[in-house]
């Protein structure tokens, strides 16, 4: 058995890096929301996992990761804790440097091995995925730092009505699910849905049609927002999303890079804010099996520019086996963790396949996630 070619993974170790490029030493060290670790750290975690999974789980070789395995373990080590705890950008290129020759090696090794993780080229595939959502965050990460460093000002927008035009669908049978060796274990075992005739929105949800619930007291309304959605808007004083700001002469939308922000989708929400705004639409949020059944039918446009929220908590799929370990999944089919399909403009190419599945808690509003809706 061989393992694929690590040019890829070489490109996303490289990219990981660059990320520490035009950043204070203070940018590099700060932990910018409460949800994301510090710059440093996730440039040393990455190349940590592979080194985890390539050196220690396949050839039994742990002298790097016993080293780091305190800070860069992240079951270990708390998000709050890591900062005074880095090296400084310098020592982590060097060491970056080191590890990528090291890991070089072990994958030339690992060529002619037989290893049930290098089977087929899935350990290959399974870290160029790590990498990629780990580029995104730390995407998101450089989002924050720019939104609290920079000036607002006042952008021209006039709210939207949340019109929008539905495409229907036919009840049918789709296949769910990823076959592929770069599937995740929450995208297996492929299955049969049967999702009834719907209709779903062939765009997002705009930054123009969210002013439109503002303005139209959405964040004043309960009714239309579940209870435990109210009780957390109300206990955190949530009334625009993560990256607007409220200026005297109108709002300011941290989108750097967008042409036509009034028409860009919305960004910067969570599921419970999701929720409340399909229901002032008269709409609802997709069910997963439809998002995947029209992502596959081809009838969304602008996809791939935000996550979208559907209407689901994160579920095992019939037959789910976790796999190459217990922790990706397995704890986060508790209910509180509610799917993001699609990907979003900060997404490396390993994760724009119509089959994989974000989750996250329904408060969290610092990922680029939106909404597309469907019809009641």
């Amino acid at each position: 058995m061989t393992a694929n070619p690590p040019s890829r993974i070489a490109q996303l170790r490289q990219a990981s890096v660059a990320m520490l490029d035009g950043l204070t030493p203070a940018q590099q060290r700060c932990q910018s929301h409460p949800e994301l670790s510090p710059m440093l750290w996730h440039v040393g975690h990455v190349l940590f996992m592979e080194t985890y999974w390539l050196a220690e789980r396949v050839f039994g070789d742990a002298r790097i990761t016993d080293a780091w395995r305190d800070l860069y373990v992240p079951e270990i080590s708390a998000k709050d804790e890591r900062s005074a705890r880095l090296p400084d950008a310098d020592a982590l290129r060097a060491w970056a440097a080191e590890i990528s020759e090291h890991n070089d090696t072990c994958w030339q090794r690992a060529r002619d091995m037989a290893h049930p993780l290098l089977a087929d080229g899935y350990l290959a595939a399974f870290l160029r995925q790590h990498y990629a959502q780990h580029l995104e965050t730390m995407r998101l990460v450089r989002a924050q730092l720019g939104l609290a460093e920079c000036d607002p000002a006042a952008i021209d927008m006039r709210a939207a009505a949340p019109d929008t035009a539905f495409t229907p669908l036919a009840a049918h049978a789709v296949d769910i699910g990823t076959a592929s060796i770069d599937a995740y274990d929450n995208e297996q075992p492929v299955f049969t849905a049967y999702p009834p005739t719907f209709a779903i929105a062939e765009r997002c949800v705009s930054n123009a049609q969210w002013l439109g619930f503002i303005e139209a007291g959405g964040y004043q309304n309960a009714d239309w927002w579940d209870a435990d959605g109210w009780a957390w808007r109300e206990a955190a004083g949530i009334a625009h999303p993560q990256h607007w700001r409220a200026l005297t002469n109108g709002w300011f939308v941290f989108a750097p890079g967008s042409t036509d922000i009034a028409n860009a989708p919305v960004h910067g929400i969570g599921w419970y804010e999701a929720r409340a705004y399909a229901r002032y639409a008269g709409a609802r949020l997709p069910r997963e099996t439809e998002w995947e059944a029209a992502r596959r039918a081809g009838v969304l446009t602008d996809v791939e520019q935000v996550w979208e929220w559907c209407d689901d908590a994160f579920y095992p799929y019939p037959g789910f086996r976790a796999f190459p370990y217990d922790g990706y999944s397995l704890p986060w089919f508790d209910g509180g963790h509610f799917v993001a399909r699609g990907a979003s403009v900060h997404s490396e190419p390993e994760i724009c396949r119509p089959g994989f599945r974000n989750f996250y808690p329904p408060t969290h509003r610092h990922i680029h996630a939106g909404l597309r809706l469907a019809s009641t």
